[in-house]
């Protein structure tokens, strides 16, 4: 008669591959793209004026991000404790993100030229961006 812990020691195993590899794809593109907003901060404001001022770019851009979204949250739907769940909220940041970028394009063109020149937004959103990323490239590439 197999064990409980028989049984669910492989499926750990498998979950645990599907966390790494979902982290060792985001947590790089974060840090780029924290990197990004740190080497051109000057020119963000400038940058979202010109990709905002088009609504169709906006509902565009959220097409990717919300089958991202879908992707990550199909295979990777799990709330049980440590670092994984981190991968499992940016999954569902996708979706949501995605799917108002689809829905209210045109407002959040509104949103994002008020928030992009708001004093400290753009640093503060880059050091977390970095930090979320930095710790799923961690994760994602040690040993455990």
């Amino acid at each position: 008669m197999l064990r409980l812990t028989e049984v669910s020691a492989p499926r750990r195993k498998v979950d645990m591959a599907t966390s790494k590899t979902i982290a060792a794809l985001l947590g790089p593109t974060l840090v780029a793209s924290a990197a990004s907003i740190f080497l051109n901060l000057d020119a963000w404001p400038g940058m979202v004026d010109q990709a905002f001022r088009n609504p169709v770019l906006i509902l565009v851009a959220g097409y990717p991000l919300f089958v991202a979204g879908l992707a990550i949250v199909y295979f990777h739907n799990r709330w049980t404790g440590g670092w994984p769940v981190v991968v499992t909220v940016l999954g569902w940041l996708a979706v949501v993100s995605g799917l108002l970028r689809i829905l209210l394009p045109t407002r959040l063109a509104e949103i994002a030229m008020r928030a992009v020149q708001t004093a400290g937004v753009m640093p503060i959103s880059a050091l977390i961006i970095l930090v979320v990323g930095a710790f799923l490239s961690f994760k994602a590439y040690s040993r455990e």
